[in-house]
């Protein structure tokens, strides 16, 4: 539908709470100052970033709404969700460092006696709307409230499946802190935080949190939620870090060189939390699919892959691309097997230590159609110099 514009009064009609409110007074200010934002927009490393399928909307939907791929992109069976309790987490982790998947891009790290929770979405749908857009495959594992105090939660940027509207509503309520990219700091005001808990960076700048040190980094990726998008929202990778670890979480972003920079700055990492669904060769700029993500984690870790472990992130919570549902979890499970790197693949919601993890098990498959070829032989797939999905 390239080129359809809504009429401004259906703008007004349709525009729910949900999409927020742009950057303006003196936020708005800082923004046009920051080096990263020129002629009129943020600005990807290594160039403009494509944010919409090449190609033509014909070929992509006729790819979407397959009648015979579409079915494998959802989760045939239940998906299992460890059954995590607040004792369960009350208990300080043995070695100082624990981290919790809690479904997407949603992690609660627990770092050295302080709680940092990841882009937090608890939601039933990312979308403006309570009643259309993608739904969620599995519960969430345990309530919001459920979590205890959590010192800081960190936002990577704006999109609806890491920005979530009740989420924060909820967590507006308590005494946490927040730490977002520069701009996204409106959103939270509008819907109820107060400024004074706000912590909104840049690249490149840092804030502390108790005895953390946050850093936003760059990543490849865009902003928006509205149906006219500004394109004044920032988004980040971050990287937390007390005197004794050090974790890092890419947000959304595709694959690019910064990750070779932000590792000699600042890692090599305990954990690495690797967005690595969602990937097509329709939008190989923004996401990266599990080979470009061991090569990101590499990267972060000085091409040492006995160091660090990485989580992978950004799938099996949502359907939001063409691949099948159990893709990721099987390609990233022979991705970092190939490279020597080590893979935690927890349930949702089953914690687990850095310096402690368990081997893999898939337990996708439970939950999966199984391919036809069997699971030994599939995902038959690879990517290509430009990210692209290839036989």
């Amino acid at each position: 539908m390239a080129g359809f514009r809504f009429p401004s009064s259906g703008l007004r009609a349709l525009r729910p709470e949900a999409f927020g409110v742009d950057p303006s007074g003196e936020r708005m200010a800082r923004i046009r100052r920051s080096p990263h934002f020129r002629d009129g927009v943020f600005q990807n490393p290594g160039g403009a970033a494509r944010t919409r399928p090449s190609g033509s909307m014909t070929e992509f939907a006729k790819v979407f709404f397959d009648k015979d791929t579409r079915p494998r992109r959802a989760p045939k069976g239940t998906v299992p969700v460890h059954p995590t309790t607040y004792a369960d987490l009350a208990k300080p982790p043995a070695g100082g460092l624990r981290l919790t998947w809690m479904g997407h891009s949603s992690v609660l790290a627990e770092i050295d006696g302080h709680r940092v929770l990841f882009d937090p979405v608890w939601g039933e749908r990312c979308s403006p709307f309570p009643f259309a857009g993608p739904k969620r495959l599995h519960p969430v594992p345990l309530p919001l409230a459920a979590l205890g105090p959590v010192d800081v939660v960190v936002i990577s940027h704006d999109h609806y499946d890491h920005l979530d509207l009740p989420t924060i509503k909820a967590l507006a309520g308590t005494d946490t802190l927040f730490a977002v990219p520069l701009g996204v700091g409106a959103h939270l005001e509008h819907w109820g935080v107060s400024a004074h808990r706000l912590r909104e960076l840049d690249w490149h700048e840092t804030t502390k949190v108790g005895g953390l040190t946050l850093t936003a980094t760059p990543a490849r990726h865009f902003c928006g939620r509205g149906l006219r998008n500004t394109q004044h929202t920032l988004w980040a990778s971050w990287v937390v870090a007390s005197d004794e670890h050090r974790i890092f979480h890419s947000g959304d972003t595709g694959y690019f060189d910064g990750f070779k920079d932000i590792g000699a700055d600042h890692g090599p990492f305990d954990a690495t939390m690797i967005q690595l669904g969602a990937y097509s060769d329709f939008w190989p700029d923004i996401h990266m699919t599990p080979d470009e993500a061991v090569r990101a984690h590499l990267d972060l870790q000085g091409d040492d892959p006995t160091v660090g472990v990485m989580l992978p992130i950004h799938w099996g919570t949502f359907n939001l691309a063409t691949h099948p549902w159990a893709e990721p979890g099987e390609w990233t499970m022979r991705a970092t097997h190939k490279a020597g790197v080590t893979m935690a693949a927890p349930r949702c919601g089953e914690p687990f230590e850095p310096d402690s993890v368990p081997p893999v098990t898939p337990w996708w498959r439970e939950a999966a159609e199984a391919p036809a070829e069997g699971w030994s032989a599939w995902p038959p797939v690879a990517s290509g110099p430009d990210g692209a999905v290839v036989a």
